[in-house]
């Protein structure tokens, strides 16, 4: 039973949410069955409930029947997501009052029906929404207000222009977040193209009534971006406009538009473009002091790596330290400590506080396979910067043993392995030796999976 989908679901409910359910199943409007209510309550306080037990509490002594059982268990199924439906539908007041107004226009009460709209369209005007459900929203009201006035006065045509405009926006809009989405996809994965009818919708967006609208111009804006990545004016513009749209477009649309924007600047910074640190820094401050870059509550790991890597590079290392130390409890638990003693011996390498680096290092635990081989890296560093090749020729030998050790493949793979082989290079390269420095900077400067190229690279012109 604990595999049932009704236990799982109600697993799902919060504390808050199962005191509402029980108030939603003791209302005879929506169950009038006391032993609905009776499994609920049951399956509540009961740490691992079984069909059998179910039966004899709902049904006493009668034989037990399996699928009689799971009968009642379907029924209380269906009541819980209907409360799960109508706390869905009742959390966004907008959408009551849409209803509102299609039920008094359904019961003819065309009076009531206006006085509604009226207060809908008043409604719709002062929240500051202007993404695509806005203007859906707006569809929906005059939509209504022109049924009611087809039949007051059937031989005009009233609110077609305002009906036409507001489901034209709906739909560029939503078109166009559809083709940005394609085109970040097709840049990671090369995909085929799979939408169609493009070139119609620019046609249409680009219309001067269309570009004046945010919910718009703003998808228009990424798609050229995400299309044409050597042109940074369109970058520029979207950075912009997603800057002034704070407030504008809901936090999850809003978390979307800032992972475009930062994705290009990762895909510039791929291409060898250092200026990019600072526009995607710009992006992750914003984004995280306006709550954007969360998922449910929660700071992903990967953004935690990220926006430190890119605050080492631009030289804000007081500003991350701010960073790693106030976002430790955004993160998973889970992640939490090792994201954050990584993280804090990256900034201190970064300030040659060795000592510091070290004792971050080596008293983590890194269970992630990545992470730790990430950590291993910093940790050759360190010892190189030492000068402790004793110690870095040991952690050579177990790196390399680790990485075969836990079959990491792919990309992680060759970019570990060279890292740990171009550091034995360099440890055996004598002084003076020009023609093998020429042809190590080479190799490296040709490396396709070398994630320390920069490091060797300044190593080499150092010892030049």
């Amino acid at each position: 039973m604990l595999n049932s989908s009704l236990v799982q679901l109600i697993q799902m409910f919060k504390p808050v949410e199962l005191r509402e359910v029980r108030k939603f199943l003791a209302s005879p409007y929506f169950n009038q069955r006391k032993d609905l209510i009776e499994l609920f309550d049951w399956i509540c306080r009961t740490p691992s409930p079984t069909l059998e037990q179910g039966w004899r509490l709902l049904k006493g002594d009668k034989p037990y029947a399996e699928s009689g059982m799971r009968l009642i268990m379907s029924y209380l199924h269906q009541l819980l997501e209907e409360y799960l439906i109508i706390r869905e539908v009742t959390a966004d007041p907008l959408a009551k009052q849409v209803a509102l107004v299609s039920a008094y226009r359904k019961r003819l009460n065309h009076a009531a029906c206006v006085r509604a709209g009226n207060t809908l369209e008043r409604a719709v005007e002062k929240q500051p929404l202007r993404n695509a459900h806005y203007h859906n929203y707006r569809y929906q009201l005059h939509w209504a207000f022109f049924q009611v006035e087809n039949v007051q006065n059937p031989t005009e045509l009233p609110r077609i222009r305002e009906l036409s405009a507001a489901l034209d926006c709906n739909y560029l809009s939503q078109k166009l977040r559809l083709y940005c989405l394609s085109s970040a996809h097709q840049a990671v994965y090369r995909t085929e193209a799979v939408l169609s009818e493009e070139q119609t919708v620019l046609d249409m967006a680009v219309q001067p009534e269309r570009l004046s609208d945010p919910a718009v111009s703003i998808y228009l804006s990424v798609l050229r971006m995400l299309q044409d990545g050597t042109d940074e004016s369109h970058f520029k513009q979207v950075k912009t406009q997603i800057f002034d749209l704070t407030g504008r477009f809901p936090e999850d649309e809003m978390h979307g538009l800032y992972v475009l924007a930062i994705n290009y600047c990762v895909r510039r910074l791929n291409t060898g473009d250092q200026r990019f640190f600072r526009e995607v820094l710009d992006l992750y401050q914003a984004g995280l002091m306006k709550g954007y870059l969360h998922e449910h509550g929660i700071l992903s790991r990967f953004t935690y790596h990220n926006v430190v890597a890119a605050a080492l590079h631009t030289g804000e290392h007081d500003w991350a330290r701010g960073f790693i130390h106030s976002y430790k409890n955004h993160l998973e638990k889970r992640y939490r400590e090792s994201a954050f003693s990584f993280n804090l011996a990256r900034l201190e390498y970064a300030q040659a506080n060795y000592g510091l680096v070290l004792e971050l290092l080596q008293t983590a635990n890194y269970r992630d396979p990545l992470l730790n081989l990430a950590a291993k890296t910093l940790l050759l560093k360190t010892y190189y910067d030492l000068r402790e090749h004793n110690l870095l020729h040991s952690h050579l030998d177990a790196m390399r043993n680790y990485i075969h050790r836990k079959r990491v493949i792919g990309y992680h793979r060759s970019n570990y392995l060279n890292v740990v082989r171009y550091m034995e290079k360099l440890l055996k390269l004598m002084p003076g030796d020009k023609p093998a420095h020429r042809k190590l900077w080479a190799a490296i400067q040709a490396e396709e999976h070398l994630s320390e190229k920069a490091f060797f690279e300044n190593i080499l012109f150092d010892l030049q």
